[in-house]
This record gives structure tokens, sequence and C-alpha cells, in this order.
């Protein structure tokens, strides 16, 4: 009998890290959404980010492959995004309420590509059929929740540049998911693709 374990699972994504100024605007302007977040389990503050590819369940031996493939986006330019609008995602039956993403550049959607293809290629991500939409979750749906037709309130108009993509480990709890960074890229700093 063999004394060696498994490797464990974990849910893995790759995001981009938000400034703090972003995250307390994003903060604030939950607390502006008609109703209040009732219903809502808000997103904690350092755990604001946009998911650039959510990867499931993998093993945890994989972990060091993925973070070095994240690599492919070091050279590329911190994209300049600005804060969109308030939306219920999916539309159909939402179960969270976000703020997209604005991307004049298409930097973002680079970037998302490119992590994309090469994630991909190393077996650790299935692409998904619908295009990408860059957007932050700022609260998730507790059980029985119903999004209200009331039209949320217009973010601020805040530009910014986001500096780093980041390898999460998604610990599920009942208070809510709990993310740990495991490894982290800088980009390249302002440019154009």
């Amino acid at each position: 009998m063999s004394d060696v374990q498994a490797p464990e699972r974990v849910r893995l994504f790759v995001a981009l890290e938000l400034p703090e100024n972003v995250r307390e605007t994003l903060i604030r302007w939950r607390e502006r959404v008609p109703g209040g977040a009732s219903g809502l389990r808000p997103i904690v503050r350092e755990h604001l980010h946009a998911t650039l590819c959510f990867l499931g369940w993998r093993s945890s031996d994989e972990i060091e492959a993925i973070g070095s493939a994240c690599d492919v986006v070091a050279a590329r330019p911190d994209p300049l995004l600005r804060l969109g609008h308030g939306i219920w995602l999916p539309a159909r039956r939402p179960r969270v309420l976000a703020v997209s993403l604005e991307d004049e550049s298409g930097s973002l959607a680079a970037l998302h590509a490119a992590l994309s293809e090469t994630l991909a290629a190393g077996g650790w991500y299935e692409p998904e059929k619908r295009p990408y939409l860059g957007h932050v979750t700022v609260a998730r749906a507790a059980g029985g929740f119903r999004a209200r037709k009331a039209e949320l309130p217009t973010p601020p108009a805040l530009e910014f540049r986001a500096r780093r993509v980041t390898l999460y480990r998604s610990r599920l709890l009942r208070s809510g998911a709990r993310y740990e960074p495991l490894a982290a890229v800088e980009l390249s700093g302002e440019g154009s693709c």
C-alpha cells in the first residue's frame, strides 16, 4: 500500500487586480443600489477583481505550471479602463450584481485572448462560447433572490489602469468565497497592444 496522497483539488481563476480607489468607488456604488443589497451577499473590498479566465477545479500539482503560463501577459500594456454601467448577470435569472468595464483600446480583450489561448493550449481552460465581457462582480445572489427591475444607479466615470494579473485559489465557505493569490504577473506599463 502506498502512502502517497493524490494531489488536492483546488478551484482556480485568473483575474485582473483593481486599484484600491476603484474598489472603494465600487463599494460606494453598491450601497446606492435601490433597495440596498437586500438578498445579495456583497463581495468584500479586497476580493473585488475582473475575472479573465475561470479555470474551475484543477489539481494542486498544476498550480506552478498555470502560474508560469500566465507570464504570457507580462509584456502586455496595462489596460486603461473606465467603469461602465451597472448590470445584472446573467440577464434572464440574475445571480450577480456587477459593473461593466469599458475598454476603448481593446487591450483588456487582448489580454483575455492571450491568456485564454495559452491556458487552453495547456489543457487548463476551456474558452467560453460567448464573447468576453469585462466586469467586476460586486455582490452575489443569496438563496431565493430575485433582481428588482428598478434601474441601477450610474457608476462614477472613473478611469484607471490595472497593472497586475493574478492566479487565485477560490475557497468556497458558508460566508462566501475567499480568494488566495498564488502567482502574479506585473503588466509592462502604459502603451497600446
